[in-house]
């Protein structure tokens, strides 16, 4: 059995501590990586980690970004480039500094787009597949009013106090992402260009009631990619299938990785 809690890990990267945890062992084949959301961070996948471990028999890694959960913080504001800044370059060094040489990346939201961008926009020879959640290719209008409503629910409500129980500073974990998406700048921002060039098959997740993001955001995986793409929309979901519809979502992701894995050993 998987220990639930997972094995701390602590990595430095360009000079600042990155908190990790680790679900098994990084051996022969392919660690599966997850990326949090835009307010996420390791504690808020709850057993979601310990489960996927168990049903694909893989390694399961995740880590906190920079600014988040227990991980050092960076500078406000952030670029509106945080994404893929994260994608290209401090992504690759997390991986090299916890020696994960396979890979198969499982990202939810902002997550799922730096995963997106990551495999579009590098070679990482040894990516083997994407599990996107609830993926952002570019801004819709119900993204931001969804935002909006929780940048008052931070400002007013309870939701500073919930994230405080998972991150050492919530302000710069909000604020952050919060900024960044509702500054004017933000709005021209897409990355639907990287779909054609990535290389790896593509299993897309969204639930048909997800109030950040429509099923047009699917569209471009369909319609543009060169690689396999199973697009599977979750009825009754909201913006967390993989929290909500656990169960469904594990029993799309458990054969996803194992096609991968037979391919591994041909």
């Amino acid at each position: 059995m998987t220990d639930g809690a997972g094995r701390a890990i602590s990595l430095m990267v360009a000079g600042r501590r990155i908190a990790a945890r680790l679900w098994g062992q990084i051996g022969a084949g392919p660690t599966i990586v997850l990326l949090h959301e835009g307010l996420g961070s390791i504690s808020m996948w709850r057993d979601f980690p310990q489960a996927l471990a168990q049903v694909t028999g893989c390694a399961v890694f995740a880590y906190d970004r920079i600014g988040y959960g227990q991980s050092d913080i960076g500078t406000l504001p952030w670029p509106l480039d945080y994404m893929t800044i994260e994608a290209l370059e401090v992504l690759p060094a997390i991986l090299q500094a916890a020696g994960i040489e396979r890979v198969i990346l499982v990202g939810h939201s902002d997550g799922a787009s730096i995963a997106l961008i990551h495999a579009g926009g590098m070679q990482n020879f040894g990516l083997r597949g994407l599990v996107l959640i609830a993926p952002h290719l570019f801004v819709e209008d119900v993204s931001i009013k969804s935002i909006e409503a929780v940048r008052e629910a931070f400002r007013s409500g309870d939701l500073r106090a919930r994230l405080a129980r998972h991150h050492d500073d919530p302000d710069h974990a909000f604020w952050g992402w919060n900024g960044a998406w509702l500054d004017s700048g933000f709005r021209d921002w897409r990355i639907d260009g990287y779909v054609p060039t990535v290389r790896v098959p593509i299993l897309a997740i969204q639930g048909d009631a997800d109030e950040y993001g429509t099923p047009a955001q699917l569209a471009p995986l369909e319609q543009d990619a060169y690689c396999p793409v199973d697009v599977q929309l979750v009825a009754g979901a909201r913006h967390a299938p993989h929290l909500s519809h656990r169960a469904e979502i594990l029993a799309l992701v458990a054969p996803f990785v194992a096609r991968i894995c037979r391919m591994e050993s041909v």
